[in-house]
């Protein structure tokens, strides 16, 4: 039944954040939530943990169908405290992570905390769904997300018994007017990097610092089977991802080698 259902919310931008609020209201259409969220922003830790100082699980509101709670820990953090403390003896069914404001497409995946946490959430067996909207503006319009990410949702939990594990998508929606949105289209990942420039600066106290800025490198601009080319023309993007790094073009290559 659907209010047998547990469900578990957490992102990178912190538990104030639009898309987070955006994103606990989705997952209350599918069952109970838990949500567990950073208490600032914590974009880019990719799969970082902390192992050096004491974390602070608080409660910040609660109400029939749903429990929020702030965590001084990184978004990994969060789905490591839920899994190995908050969900001893439960069964969770949904591991969902954002609405991330900012594209995780390409290379951004391996840098994203919102992912981070949607991968760990799946080494735990469970459906796991990263959503992000390309759109970084703190009030952004989460319409064409919402209403995208419940039909991936559904799809998901109805089809979850015949996924392999574990399973993880990396969802991106373009930036437009939810009615604008062509579709979903499944993808793989962009090859291309980001090249970081860094302005250098000096403060009040004559001490230089750094701005971080850059611009991502598309490889391959005309691929149309890539998640880029699906934002770029107002698709929803859905990649699986896996965290087998191994390289095995590499393993033939080096084969005799070393």
């Amino acid at each position: 039944m659907l209010n047998e259902r547990l469900i578990f919310v957490t992102n990178d931008d912190g538990y104030q954040s639009k898309g987070f609020r955006a994103m606990v209201n989705l997952a209350r259409e599918f069952g109970r939530v838990v949500a567990i969220a950073p208490e600032r922003v914590q974009s880019g830790m990719s799969q970082a943990i902390t192992i050096t100082q004491p974390l602070f699980l608080r409660s910040v509101e609660r109400g029939d169908d749903y429990e929020i709670y702030a965590f001084s820990g990184t978004p990994v953090d969060c789905s490591k405290v839920a899994f190995d403390h908050v969900f001893l003896g439960r069964k969770v069914d949904l591991v969902l992570s954002g609405i991330n404001h900012g594209s995780n497409a390409a290379v951004n995946v391996m840098y994203s905390g919102t992912m981070g946490a949607a991968i760990e959430g799946s080494f735990y067996n469970i459906p796991a769904i990263g959503l992000s909207l390309d759109d970084h503006d703190a009030d952004a319009d989460f319409e064409g997300a919402v209403m995208y990410g419940r039909k991936i949702v559904t799809a998901v939990l109805d089809a979850a018994d015949r996924l392999p594990r574990p399973l993880c998508l990396n969802v991106n929606v373009p930036r437009c007017k939810a009615e604008e949105i062509q579709g979903i289209r499944l993808s793989r990942q962009t090859r291309g990097f980001w090249r970081e420039e860094f302005y250098e600066r000096t403060d009040p106290h004559g001490r230089g610092y750094f701005w971080l800025t850059g611009a991502f490198q598309n490889a391959e601009p005309d691929a149309e089977d890539t998640d880029e080319w699906a934002l770029a023309h107002r698709y929803v993007s859905v990649v699986p991802v896996q965290t087998d790094m191994t390289d095995y073009k590499q393993l033939k290559a080096l084969d005799g080698v070393l």
